[in-house]
């Protein structure tokens, strides 16, 4: 019996349905049938959809999915590269994560976060000269700055517009279609060239990074098969720091857009302590929309609660549909931070950067990186600068990957105050 044709709703091909709506698609016509999963087509390629916490508890298992191939060639072709750990499956999985949790353990995220502080703090005088500032762009030069310098990369003066547009273009351009997407992957070659020349540098003795620098750690790094990685491979890695961290951006504008969309919110910030600036965080990943959604191949034919998932079968698991899903948050179309105060674990039901146990699974190991890096740009933005917030189109664009506010957020800076004392914010 095809159980798939009884049991699972199907939607016509939906490339352009889900380009129209690719945060909302998914989880509106699960609603609309009635499931977690339904099936569709995707430039013509049969294709699953799933939403909901069961469903990424589903997709996080290894033993039914796989990720090597599963990503559409676009996204191969510039957001990841080719050879990262995001296409790698079982052992070898498991020992390139290895490494990039050693690279973003609390230690390095505190490290990185003063890194950005410093940089964030320098370059916002530059901002209050300068009259009007649009955050989103302004912080992508301060982030790769910070980026390289906790890595180990070095990034000579006249190379710093260059190698910011490069990273910026591998996730601003990633749902691009056109010449923007044509552009995203020349600028994702010249990227890998420039972090190839960097891993030889290395490897050749001609630079030496201190010890324990994240550039060091993946230029020896022995894979599971008792090799080195190739020098592109250990550049499509490094890249996968770098990069990540310039994407940081995006929630940045979004902290900043909580503070002024959302009443007492900048009030209870500025006065909070780290839990409080640890939840305030975690909402603000919870309630925007970054990426839509994560995609995996079936291994092998299996069922699931009357659903037949076909051996080589695509899956799209809904990212945001799932963190507003109201069989796990209450009222989810609120911004409420206090909901992480009881500090409990949601791994399938809070997937802003994946699901699960990261040290097991495909979940984003840069997560802590990322909160401490928003953590520290909300306490910046309440206790360090004073700005006024011009009249410009806020609205979120939703049609867009990564979505943003239409005007990227400007604003304009009145002052900076003296730097309070750090406080080691990692747990």
């Amino acid at each position: 019996m095809n159980t798939t044709a009884s049991k699972t709703p199907s939607y016509p091909e939906a490339t352009l349905a889900l380009a129209a709506e690719p945060y909302d698609f998914i989880s509106r016509q699960c609603s609309r049938f009635g499931t977690d999963v339904f099936a569709t087509r995707l430039l013509l390629r049969k294709t699953l959809c799933m939403t909901g916490p069961d469903a990424a508890r589903l997709f996080y298992d290894d033993s039914k999915f796989r990720r090597a191939g599963a990503a559409p060639g676009a996204l191969t072709k510039t957001l990841l590269g080719r050879g990262g750990v995001q296409g790698l499956d079982g052992e070898s999985h498991r020992r390139r994560k290895a490494m990039f949790l050693s690279m973003t353990d609390d230690g390095h995220a505190a490290a990185m976060a003063a890194c950005f502080h410093a940089r964030l703090h320098h370059d916002a005088g530059s901002w209050s000269r300068a009259g009007e500032v649009t955050l989103y762009g302004a912080l992508h030069e301060v982030l790769c700055r910070a980026a390289c310098e906790w890595v180990g990369v070095p990034l000579p003066e006249e190379e710093v517009g260059l190698r910011t547009r490069q990273l910026t273009s591998l996730f601003d351009h990633a749902g691009s279609r056109g010449p923007k997407h044509i552009l995203a992957r020349w600028r994702r070659w010249r990227a890998d060239r420039w972090m190839e020349r960097v891993v030889q540098s290395v490897r050749s003795g001609e630079l030496v990074p201190p010890q324990g620098a994240p550039l060091r750690i993946i230029a020896e790094h022995v894979d599971a098969d008792g090799a080195p990685m190739t020098d592109h491979e250990a550049a499509v890695e490094a890249l996968n720091l770098v990069r990540p961290v310039v994407a940081v951006s995006v929630y940045v504008v979004f902290v900043a857009l909580a503070l002024e969309e959302h009443a007492g919110c900048r009030e209870r910030v500025r006065a909070g302590d780290d839990a409080q600036l640890e939840c305030f965080a975690q909402e603000v990943r919870r309630y925007y929309p970054f990426f839509p959604c994560l995609v995996a191949e079936t291994r092998d034919r299996f069922e699931w609660r009357g659903h037949e998932f076909p051996a080589g079968r695509r899956v799209l698991l809904d990212v945001y549909g799932t963190n507003h899903d109201p069989r796990v948050w209450d009222d989810p179309e609120a911004f409420r931070p206090e909901r992480f105060a009881d500090g409990r674990e949601r791994p399938f039901g809070f997937i802003p950067q994946g699901g699960g146990d990261p040290a097991l699974t495909h979940r984003c190991p840069g997560e802590r990186i990322a909160l401490e890096l928003m953590k520290t740009a909300a306490a910046f933005l309440t206790r360090e600068i004073e700005y006024t917030v011009p009249q410009q189109d806020l609205r979120v664009n939703r049609r867009r990957m990564p979505a943003l506010p239409a005007s990227r957020f400007h604003l304009n800076v009145l002052r900076l105050n003296p730097v309070p004392p750090r406080q080691n914010s990692a747990p």
